[in-house]
């Protein structure tokens, strides 16, 4: 019967090693003895390579192995930790990705020759090489990865080790073959192996799906422990191994001989504790008829023994809960459920309200509550820690930097800050954006730093922290800093600015989110194109989110990034204009204030009303999106707070607060940028959601372009 297997478990699983190696390798970098970051990345190799050969990357497994086999060197002592060995296994890295993103169909062949080279490369790292021995083995899933150090004593002569493999019944369904990890240990050393089958059922019983069958290996060889767990590495989850050195059993042998015959067979596992309670109850019996010890002191063993094997259970099942992988499309669709279960419960509340019937209004009270709680179960589903975002910078700065010929540490704060999977997967670009020109603008060179007397090397730091319903991402350098001035000239030679044009420090800061702005001297691979800060600018506000940056010359720039911690459901404001609906992000609001006939005419004219000692403009809504009709005499204006200044915005009415669900917008309104989606009501209606920051640079750009008018 040939089954086909599903590799996405494998390729999921290898890309988060992969990530995980990148870490491991930086942090190595920087602490080359550390022993137990050389056996993470030995593990994380090892892994891979063994599981690439159980689902069929031959290639994957066989490029990998040649890096398993120098960082086994290095984990035994034989070669050193250099940055060569760092850097020739980071490129392995990529390598390996490339491969596996060929293998699924979502990129370029993976280059041959790149990976012939970092062979070549570490291959010449290795004391055979330098000293001109043999030829390396060849590459392969089972080719021995040359004999490791061994971790028991006296490891110059063979140890006899006795293994106890059984695996699930369900480990076939991973795709996991047992018979590979036995020939793999075959490949160690002296092996005997021994089929235990009393758990096989009859033939009509039997599913072939699952496996009944453990083995017991005798494994003679001069090894350790450790490269026994090694061929187990990546399955250890999916099954029992008990491995004992039967040279210590040979040791021990008189020691062992003045145990009781129950006490050998418990630890040796033949029988379980409740089948040696049963056996001992009658031996109980007959001490206390010879009045050795009294009924109570054998209950009391007993209670002793049962006592500790149900801790035992319990830690083990403890240690044995999993995670569930789920595929995003999946987790997708679940929130767009979510949402309209949200919309219907928004129609029953109001139909309940509208017929008046008593127990129908309990009942959407009930089915309101259980939908808030779904709602924010399934949503806190989809919020996802930015330290995995954060730590893929940490390679891109060691290698800009080296490019760039300056030393820059980076600093990460607030990796545990949770955000929307979708925030996260689209911030990324952005990101390395800001990265790239703190690199390339901000930071110094180290003879510039040491000149100035600064640390020659540099430093930018990542953080994140909440704030109420968003998130803030901070990107700060101690770098040369912005200078307003050289912006201001740059932004009247690209035809940006005019000369006459006046502007204050802060506004000269976002000439750099400028289309083909730059102030780059000379075109690199990194910068001087006009492209970047633009697109970050896009990216983020298409996130529902704000840029700022504060800059001090000679010190350094922060840029703030103000995201929102989900796209999918937001707690909104309802307003209505003249019977026309629209949400506004409940986050950004700060109050409500009434706006009456006699404020708007002391404003003489200007839109702008006093609040407790504090002067705020204001934006009509009815005028700004050509509404007819009159306005009460009251209107209602909705403090908020954009781009860190507080705007009002006139409504005839507050309905209150209300769950939205995003709907983006169709073709035909892809151009109405003030609008960030839109969302249907409990009467079946629509209610457009408005994008407040772009409304009020759109504003604030007309009432300038008017002002210049002559």
């Amino acid at each position: 019967m040939n089954v086909e297997i599903d590799t996405s478990a494998f390729t999921e699983e290898a890309y988060e090693l992969l990530s995980e190696l990148e870490d491991s390798l930086l942090e190595l970098e920087a602490a080359p003895q550390d022993q137990e970051l050389i056996s993470r990345v030995f593990r994380a190799m090892h892994t891979i390579k063994g599981s690439g050969a159980m689902f069929g990357f031959d290639a994957v497994a066989e490029f990998t192995h040649e890096v398993e086999t120098v960082f086994d060197m290095a984990r035994n002592g034989t070669i050193p930790v250099t940055k060569p060995l760092i850097d020739l296994t980071l490129a392995a890295r990529d390598q390996i990705r490339a491969m596996l993103d060929a293998a699924a169909g979502g990129g370029e062949p993976a280059d041959q020759n790149n990976a012939n080279r970092i062979i070549a490369g570490l291959r010449a790292l290795s004391p055979e090489k330098k000293s001109g021995g043999g030829g390396g083995h060849a590459a392969g899933h089972g080719a021995p990865a040359g004999k490791p150090q061994a971790q028991t004593p006296d490891t110059n002569e063979p140890h006899i080790f006795r293994i106890r493999f059984t695996p699930n019944p369900d480990i076939f369904s991973s795709g996991t073959n047992p018979l590979l990890l036995l020939n793999e240990l075959r490949e160690l050393g002296d092996c005997r192996v021994v089929a235990r089958t009393e758990k096989l059922p009859d033939f009509d019983d039997l599913d072939a799906e699952v496996c009944y069958t453990g083995w017991e290996i005798f494994l003679t060889a001069e090894i350790g422990e450790n490269a026994i767990r090694d061929v187990f590495i990546f399955v250890e989850d999916e099954c029992d191994i008990n491995i004992r050195l039967l040279d210590r059993d040979q040791v021990m042998r008189d020691r062992e001989e003045s145990k009781k015959l129950g006490q050998i067979l418990l630890e040796r596992g033949d029988v379980n504790s409740n089948e040696l309670e049963k056996a001992l109850l009658p031996l109980g019996d007959r001490l206390v008829q010879a009045g050795v010890v009294t009924p109570d002191k054998v209950r009391a063993a007993l209670t002793e023994q049962l006592v500790i094997q149900e801790k035992h259970d319990k830690k083990k099942t403890a240690e044995t809960a999993t995670s569930v992988r789920v595929p995003s499309d999946k987790l997708d669709s679940l929130v767009d459920l979510v949402g309209e279960l949200v919309t219907m419960q928004a129609r029953l509340n109001q139909t309940a309200s509208s017929i008046g019937d008593h127990t129908l209004q309990l009942i959407a009270e009930e089915v309101e509550r259980l939908t808030a709680e779904l709602r924010d179960n399934t949503m806190s589903i989809r919020m996802l820690t930015i330290d995995t975002t954060f730590n893929k910078f940490k390679r891109l700065v060691r290698d800009l930097s080296t490019e760039l010929g300056k030393e820059i540490e980076l600093i990460t704060a607030g990796g545990e800050t949770e955000l929307d999977k979708t925030v996260i997967d689209q911030l990324n670009d952005p990101l390395v954006h800001i990265i790239r020109n703190s690199i390339d603008h901000g930071v110094e060179s180290p003879e510039i730093r040491r000149a100035h007397g600064k640390n020659p090397v540099g430093k930018i730091t990542l953080a994140a922290i909440h704030s109420g319903a968003s998130v803030l991402i901070r990107v700060e350098d101690d770098g040369a800093g912005l200078d307003a001035q050289r912006l201001r000239a740059k932004g009247i030679e690209k035809g940006l600015l005019s000369p006459d044009d006046e502007l204050t420090e802060k506004e000269a800061f976002q000439l750099i989110f400028a289309a083909g702005f730059s102030t780059a001297a000379k075109i690199t691979n990194v910068s001087g194109r006009g492209v970047g800060m633009d697109v970050v600018r896009r990216s983020i506000e298409g996130l529902r989110g704000s840029i700022d940056v504060n800059s001090v010359l000679g010190k350094g720039t922060t840029i703030t990034l103000k995201l929102p911690l989900t796209l999918a459901i937001i707690e909104g404001l309802l307003v209505m204009v003249e019977g026309e609906y629209f949400v506004l992000p409940l986050a950004a609001v700060e109050e409500c204030v009434e706006l009456s006939r006699e404020d708007v005419e002391k404003a003489h004219g200007r839109h702008v009303i006093n609040v407790r000692g504090e002067i705020i403009p204001y934006i009509r809504i009815r005028s700004r999106f050509e509404i007819g009709g009159s306005p009460p005499e009251i209107e209602q204006i909705v403090i908020s707070e954009v781009d860190e200044k507080r705007i009002g915005f006139v409504v005839d009415k507050v309905v209150g607060q209300h769950q939205t669900v995003i709907k983006t917008l169709g073709k035909n309104f892809q151009h109405s940028e003030e609008f960030s989606g839109a969302t249907i009501l409990g009467n079946g209606g629509v209610a457009l959601i408005l994008d407040l920051t772009k409304m009020v640079r759109y504003v604030e750009e007309e009432e300038n372009r008017e002002l210049d008018v002559p």
